[in-house]
């Protein structure tokens, strides 16, 4: 079987399990990229059985080198090849899944960049579109990510269960996430006296075009940190990070944090667990 059809085969199985369109264009942007940097490098059509380890790390490195492909990025194409490997040894296209024999990419552990309480207000004060300044309030005290947030429809928002509903998230799942206190009647006023009259069916919305985009509250938060003079660059993503953080300082259970991020695993939720050097001496001098 020709490689090409491998793959679409592959893309198609994932749709039938309905995996996220996010998730399934992931996939397919990693593999159509493999596919175009071996049809290159033999200067032909590439047929499944016979791509080899080698070849997998002639293409991770070609990432390296010719794309400056971070380690991360490298990691998940790597990821997303031994997905597709693994699939097509299950179906018994290939004997065996030659990506597990490739070695891992090794990654630096990074602390997970995220701002205080009072960095947050100072960030908030400073953003001067109402909107996304309301945005911005609801990534840090939801946790939400922001394709999650600027996907949420009016039906999803239940003011009297104090409930958003979140749907289909990453990896395709739903979760629920209480309102709190401090940010129901936020949203209560936003949508009672700010909300524009629109078709759109979208909670967060403009009047032009009906929708926020991404990139837009990415490059306004952008801003608002450089006009503050930080260093740390800000995205929606730090807000979710410094939501996980906060509630990790004030001994909020990992488990019930992992439910509100709608992590697949405490794992994932544990590089919120940071300490301070001021937290470390502590520690040391508790002995």
């Amino acid at each position: 079987m020709l490689l090409k059809q491998a793959i679409d085969t592959f893309l198609h199985y994932l749709t039938s399990l309905e995996r996220s369109e996010q998730t399934t264009s992931g996939y397919k942007n990693d593999l159509k990229l493999f596919l175009r940097f071996l049809e290159k490098k033999y200067n032909c059509c590439t047929y499944l059985d016979e791509v080899t380890a080698a070849d997998i790390e002639d293409y991770l490195l070609w990432l390296k080198e010719e794309r400056n492909y971070a380690p991360a990025s490298r990691a998940r194409n790597l990821y997303t090849l031994r997905s597709f490997f693994a699939y097509a040894y299950k179906k018994e296209l290939v004997k065996r899944n030659v990506a597990l024999s490739v070695e891992n990419i090794k990654l630096q552990q990074k602390e997970r960049v995220y701002l205080t309480e009072e960095e947050v207000q100072q960030l908030l004060q400073t953003i001067q579109h109402d909107l996304i300044r309301l945005v911005a309030k609801v990534l840090y005290l939801t946790g939400m990510r922001i394709s999650e947030c600027l996907s949420l429809t009016l039906d999803a928002v239940d003011f009297e269960q104090k409930m958003i509903h979140v749907v289909a998230g990453k990896g395709n799942k739903d979760r629920l996430i209480p309102i709190s206190d401090k940010l129901l009647p936020l949203l209560q006023h936003y949508v009672e006296h700010e909300r524009p009259d629109t078709d759109s069916d979208l909670f967060f919305c403009t009047k032009k075009t009906g929708k926020l985009s991404p990139a837009y509250v990415n490059r306004v938060l952008r801003e608002a940190a450089e006009q503050l003079g930080w260093k740390k660059k800000v995205t929606a993503h730090i807000l979710r990070h410094s939501f996980a953080s906060q509630l990790v300082k004030k001994d909020v259970n990992l488990v019930q944090i992992q439910k509100l991020l709608g992590h697949s695993s405490l794992k994932v939720t544990s590089v919120y667990t940071h300490s301070s050097l001021e937290q470390l001496s502590e520690a040391v001098n508790a002995l």
